[in-house]
């Protein structure tokens, strides 16, 4: 078997199980975090007011808060589809006082009823679950800004708006009446997919042995 040949099979085989384990690691992932945030929504909610929290004390657990949406803050994520039909999720910072505010991922909306975004006035008790950051998708890169934005960044946001927001995001569960869809997609959702691509990956490195195998074998019968 020349040299090559085998640096290639190995290389082939280490690849696929190292791709393969990379694919179970992220679907374990995702059943953890599933698994937490479900945990977490049974206990009594943790308050988030305007003095600073640690994230680590907030994250994937039931968190409540109340204060004053800033409407004239809104930001629509776009790229956010449900069911084949395009739209946005809808986030809001709350203000816990004058100078700190938390946002909220409020819920999703049609792109063709964007106009129609209600936000309730006066304080509101926003309850949730308390994500690390907003769910992402791919962009061109770069600062954003304006009212319709691909991403958001929670530090960034702050500088931007000159509040103090705290360093966790609510993902609201509650109903204030603002019409907005709120049927978060769950945390393992993917897991499937990412299994069966594993699948493919230690099927690749297997393939890899097998031809290895073979070639072995032909040089042999060769010599």
């Amino acid at each position: 078997m020349r040299a090559w040949t085998a640096a290639l099979a190995v290389a082939g085989c280490a690849a696929g199980i190292a791709l393969g384990n990379w694919q179970t690691r992220r679907a374990e992932e995702k059943l953890a975090l599933a698994e937490r945030i479900e945990s977490g929504m049974k206990g009594p909610p943790i308050s988030i007011g305007a003095a600073p929290l640690a994230a680590q004390d907030l994250l994937e657990r039931h968190v409540a808060a109340r204060g004053t949406f800033l409407p004239a803050r809104t930001v629509l994520l776009d790229n956010r589809n449900r069911g084949g039909r395009p739209g946005y999720e809808v986030v809001t910072p709350l203000a816990l006082s004058p100078s700190s505010a938390v946002l909220v991922q409020r819920g999703w909306i049609e792109r063709a009823g964007r106009s129609e975004v209600r936000t309730p006035g006066g304080e509101q008790t926003v309850d949730g679950i308390a994500l690390e950051h907003l769910p992402r998708v791919l962009s061109p890169g770069g600062e954003e800004h304006g009212a319709i934005r691909q991403n958001l960044d929670v530090g960034a946001y702050a500088a931007e708006i000159g509040m103090a927001l705290q360093p966790v995001v609510i993902q609201q569960r509650n109903d204030n009446g603002d019409g907005l869809l709120r049927d978060w997609p769950r945390a393992d959702l993917g897991v499937d997919m990412h299994r069966a691509y594993a699948v493919q990956w230690y099927a690749l490195a297997g393939l890899c042995v097998a031809l290895g195998l073979v070639f072995s074998f032909r040089r042999v019968a060769q010599s």
